[in-house]
C-alpha cells in the first residue's frame, strides 16, 4: 500500500511554502538568485545614476501631477477626454511661471544696463562707504575697477560653459517635468492598479498605513512650505515697499522661490538691500532695521516655527518635532527634493512601527473564502 502512494516532491513543497531554508536551495536556484539580484542591483544604479541630475524635476512633477488629479478629473469630465484635459491643466500651471520669469528678466536686464552705465559712480559709492570700515579705508574701488573687468574678462569662457551646462541641464528638467505630470495626470489610474497587484495580500495594511502617511506628511509639507514662502515674500516686498527699494516686486519674486533650496534663503534678499540703503542711501537704521526685520521674521519665525507648525497640524501623522527635525534635515541632505524626501521617510517610519506595534491599522491575513472551503471538503 505504501508503495502505491505517490511521491512527494518536496522541492515543490518547499517552492508552495512561505519560508524556504537557506539551506534547501539548489546550487542552480542559488545561482540564478545571486545572478537576478546583481543583475538587478547593477540596472538599479545605473539607472539612479542617470536620472540624478532630474531627480528633481521627477519629484516634482509627481507631486505636482497627483495634487492636479481632482482638477484633471473636473475638467476631463467636461472636454470628454483625459489628454486635452491635462494639457490644458499643465497650461495652467506653467503659463503664469514662465509670465513671471519673463517679467522678472526684463526688469533684471534693464537694472544690470544701469548698473553697466553709471558703474563708476557706483564704484565711487562703494569706495566712499567702505573707507567706513576700520581696516578698509585704503581700498579705491574705482583705481581697482579695470583691474576686476579684465579679471572678469579672463573668467569669461568658464563662466559661459557653467551657464550652457546648467542651461542644457534646466531644459532638459524642464521637459522631465512636463511629461511627468502628463503621465500621472492621463495613466494614475493604471499606476494605481500595478501597484496594487504587486502588494501581496500580507502586506496591504501595511501599504495602506505607508501610503496614508506619505500622503499626509508630504500634503503637510508642500502645504507649509509653499504658503510660508509666500509670507516671507510679502515680507521683503513690504519692506521694498516701505524703503522704496527699487526692483521691489522682482526681489520679492527671487526670494520666494531661492527659499526652497539649502542653506541660501530670503536671506540672501534682505541683507543685500540692507547693505544697499547702507551704502547708497547712507541710511544705516533703515539697514539695520530691515536686516533685523528679515532675520526676526522671515529667517527665525516663519522658517523655524510656523513652517514645521503648520505642516504637523496638516499632516495628522507627525508632530511639531518630528516634522521640525523631517523638514531641516531633510532639506539640507538631500536638498531641494528635501522637502519631500524627509517628512515622507518619518512618516514611513511611524508607519512600520504602528503597524509593528499594534498602535496601527491591525494586520489581518485574508481569510479563506467560502468557496475556498467547499472546495477543499470536496476535495
Amino acid at each position: 500500500m505504501a508503495a502505491d502512494r505517490p511521491r512527494r516532491d518536496r522541492r515543490r513543497d518547499d517552492r508552495r511554502s512561505d519560508d524556504v531554508r537557506l539551506a534547501d536551495f539548489t546550487i542552480p536556484e542559488m545561482r540564478k538568485a545571486l545572478l537576478t539580484a546583481g543583475l538587478l542591483l547593477a540596472i538599479f544604479l545605473l539607472f539612479a545614476y542617470m536620472v540624478a541630475d532630474v531627480a528633481v524635476a521627477v519629484v516634482a512633477g509627481v507631486v505636482l501631477g497627483v495634487y492636479a488629479i481632482p482638477f484633471h478629473r473636473w475638467l476631463g469630465r467636461r472636454l470628454h477626454t483625459d489628454r486635452v484635459a491635462a494639457i490644458v491643466t499643465i497650461t495652467l500651471v506653467t503659463v503664469p511661471l514662465l509670465a513671471i520669469l519673463i517679467y522678472s528678466w526684463v526688469e533684471i536686464a534693464g537694472a544690470a544696463a544701469y548698473m553697466e552705465a553709471n558703474r563708476a559712480a557706483v564704484a565711487e559709492r562703494l569706495t566712499i562707504a567702505l573707507r567706513r570700515v576700520p581696516f578698509a579705508h585704503r581700498i579705491a574701488v574705482e583705481q581697482d575697477l579695470s583691474r576686476w573687468v579684465i579679471a572678469l574678462g579672463e573668467r569669461t569662457a568658464f563662466v559661459l560653459d557653467e551657464v550652457r551646462d546648467a542651461f542644457d541641464i534646466l531644459v532638459i528638467s524642464v521637459a522631465v517635468f512636463l511629461f511627468t505630470v502628463y503621465y500621472i495626470l492621463t495613466d494614475h489610474r493604471r499606476i494605481l492598479r500595478y501597484i496594487r497587484r504587486k502588494i501581496p495580500g500580507r502586506y496591504r495594511d501595511l501599504s495602506r498605513q505607508v501610503s496614508a502617511n506619505i500622503r499626509a506628511v508630504v500634503y503637510g509639507a508642500l502645504y507649509a512650505t509653499f504658503l510660508v514662502q509666500l509670507l516671507k515674500a510679502a515680507v521683503v516686498l513690504s519692506m521694498n515697499l516701505l524703503w522704496d527699494i527699487p526692483l521691489a516686486v522682482v526681489l520679492s519674486i527671487v526670494a520666494f522661490f531661492i527659499g526652497f533650496f539649502p542653506i541660501v534663503g530670503s536671506w540672501v534678499i534682505y541683507l543685500s538691500v540692507a547693505l544697499y540703503l547702507a551704502v547708497f542711501r547712507n541710511d544705516i537704521m533703515g539697514a539695520a532695521a530691515m536686516a533685523l526685520i528679515g532675520f526676526t521674521v522671515n529667517t527665525v519665525f516663519l522658517s523655524m516655527y510656523v513652517r514645521p507648525k503648520i505642516a504637523a497640524e496638516k499632516s495628522h501623522v507627525l508632530n511639531f518635532y518630528w516634522m521640525f527635525i523631517a523638514l531641516v534635515t531633510g532639506v539640507y541632505t538631500f536638498g531641494l527634493v528635501g522637502i519631500i524626501v524627509g517628512p515622507v521617510l518619518i512618516g514611513v517610519l511611524k508607519a512600520i512601527f504602528d503597524t509593528v506595534t499594534g498602535d496601527g491599522t491591525p494586520v489581518r491575513l485574508e481569510a479563506p473564502s467560502e468557496a475556498a472551503y467547499r472546495r477543499r471538503a470536496a476535495g
